[in-house]
């Protein structure tokens, strides 16, 4: 588990908190457990450094006080390179907690040599899970998936302890065809468009020519 320093901070502002960011600090609030709300700074480097290497929990330590913490909001720069604040909520190691878990697809479908298309219609999964031991991600085979079928969540063999709280009959991923391209008869419409304004001339013709 990371640790990472902590001060609080008095500076609640737009203006004061951009100052902040300038001298390479973040802020954040540390909430929950029925203790009041604190707001704190952290190092801009150790927060992004403990998030690049995809923590969940840090031990904050807040005045030589420390707490173990669940990082449950980061708000992003918009270009998602620079967090611009962080909500960390106190928890104990014995907790159970609901977090969203990236789902990685590994493998090759069997479709995809039959001329299907893999596509991930979910990316990621809401579970409940030990504070202990939450995953960085959920890995799952698709080896064995053919055209026209699709695998649901509830087909994710879920590690111990872990419970799924999305819907189960979910689609995960599906392999298929691509769409059928147009035909060439279609294709010959669609190049040579009706020109109203000739029919017409030719309509006008024929009743000129009928009537003589």
């Amino acid at each position: 588990m990371a640790l990472l320093k902590a001060s609080t901070r008095n500076e609640i502002g737009s203006r004061q908190v951009r100052r902040l960011r300038d001298k390479g600090l973040t802020p954040a609030v540390i909430y929950g457990r029925g203790q009041d709300t604190k707001c704190v700074t952290l190092s801009e480097h150790d927060l992004e450094l403990a998030l690049q290497h995809g923590a969940r929990v840090l031990e904050v330590d807040v005045d030589g006080a420390k707490e173990n913490c669940l990082v449950k909001d980061v708000q992003w720069d918009t270009f998602g390179h620079m967090a611009l604040h962080v909500d960390l909520l106190r928890v104990s190691m014995d907790d159970r907690v609901e977090v969203s878990l990236p789902v990685l697809l590994r493998g090759t479908p069997a479709g995809i040599e039959d001329g299907g298309v893999l596509h991930q219609v979910v990316t990621d999964i809401n579970v409940e899970c030990p504070v202990a031991s939450i995953p960085e991600d959920i890995r799952v085979r698709i080896n064995d998936l053919k055209v026209g079928e699709s695998l649901l969540l509830k087909d994710i063999e879920l590690p111990e302890g872990i419970r799924l709280l999305d819907d189960p009959d979910t689609a995960l991923c599906t392999c298929s065809f691509v769409a059928e391209e147009v035909t060439e008869e279609a294709e010959e419409e669609a190049a040579e468009p009706e020109v109203i304004g000739e029919k017409k001339e030719a309509e006008g013709s024929e009743e000129a020519g009928s009537g003589s």
